[in-house]
């Protein structure tokens, strides 16, 4: 009897050492597609952000087998309608979070649509070795084959995972880890939709297990420079799309609305058009910045290629495609004018 009392112990003992060992994983919920409800499983429309994080974990109890869950909703909305103003809520929160012993990872739900730029802007804002995940779907919670439940323990699994700190921000979609410098939406509607076209993913998540094939050499979380604890706004800048016969006064309005500097999505190698380069150079000598990227989906934007950016004061995008860049730009200017500074900064964030 004292034996059979000392096993049945013994197991119960394991039992809650193993609860004990599993990684504490907070989530932070802000609406998007992977919370979208549709009014049939079969059609494409829908309204995001409409389940509430508590649903969205009860949807997938595997989760609990790996971590121990928290979560809380910061906000509700499509990320088509992410602002500046939410990426400082969330940088703090997750600061907050990451500071404290007993979380060991974040994971963030996020919307599609402005999934790569929140990526990038946490990469670069957020101070810390833990893991911080964020995810989402392609198709709403009610659709018949809804990509989020896996998607969701999948970045569960990428938080838990011992591998991942030091890592920097992620995202976690469809079976891959893409790091924030490189990950891009590169189709509409597919599933497959996240990639790292210029340099591959990080690594993958099969069966409940991560597997890690490459580390990011951009500087993120914890070599970042960049510091958003006590901002309550970010400064000004806008892109402006580049095309064939382009006018001067698709750009003249940046010259004197508050914008610090102009991202210019160019074609080719950030080539800029005549009718507009003059305004450009007006932008410099009002000392706004103007930072050169490319429309084109892959490849770089070199420094002094196609042109002569030290003579006009303009910065090179690098690999940063558009929306990325003004981020970069964004965060630069927080910290300097100088465009040659911020010239260092996108060669090497």
């Amino acid at each position: 009897m004292v034996r059979r009392l000392f096993l049945m112990m013994t197991v119960w003992c394991a039992v809650i050492t193993g609860w004990a060992q599993k990684p504490n994983i907070h989530i932070l919920a802000t609406g998007g597609t992977i919370a979208g409800t549709g009014a049939s499983s079969t059609q494409t429309n829908y309204t995001a952000g409409q389940v509430a994080i508590g649903t969205l974990l009860d949807a997938v109890p595997e989760i609990s087998e790996i971590a121990q869950v928290t979560g809380e909703q910061v906000v509700r909305i499509g990320s088509q309608d992410m602002t500046d103003e939410v990426w400082l809520i969330l940088a703090k929160r997750i600061q907050e979070l990451a500071e404290q012993d007993e979380v060991d990872g974040i994971v963030i739900t996020h919307g599609t649509d402005t999934m790569e730029e929140t990526a990038y802007f946490l990469t670069l804002t957020v101070k810390t070795g833990k893991p911080v995940v964020l995810v989402g779907a392609m198709r709403p919670s009610t659709a018949l084959s809804a990509d989020g439940p896996l998607n969701l323990y999948d970045a569960v699994v990428v938080a838990s995972a011992p591998e991942s700190k030091g890592k920097g921000v992620v995202v976690a979609m469809n079976g891959l880890i893409l790091d924030a410098h490189s990950v891009v939406k590169m189709n509409t509607t597919n599933v497959q939709t996240f990639q790292s076209p210029n340099s591959g993913a990080l690594g993958t998540v099969y069966n409940g297990k991560v597997h890690y094939d490459q580390v990011s050499l951009k500087k993120h979380t914890t070599f970042s420079v960049f510091d958003v604890t006590t901002l309550d706004t970010l400064p000004k800048v806008g892109i402006v799309y580049s095309y064939s016969n382009i006018e001067a006064d698709m750009v003249e309005p940046m010259l004197n609305n508050g914008y610090r500097g102009i991202v210019h999505a160019g074609v080719g190698n950030g080539n800029i058009h005549t009718h507009i380069f003059p305004v450009l150079e007006q932008a410099r000598a009002k000392g706004i910045q103007v930072v050169r990227a490319s429309r084109v989906p892959t490849g770089p934007v070199t420094l002094d290629a196609e042109v002569d950016d030290d003579r006009y004061g303009f910065i090179a995008s690098q690999e940063l495609n558009p929306q990325k860049a003004r981020i970069l730009l964004m965060l630069a200017l927080t910290r300097t004018n100088d465009y040659r500074r911020i010239q260092q900064y996108f060669n090497e964030y």
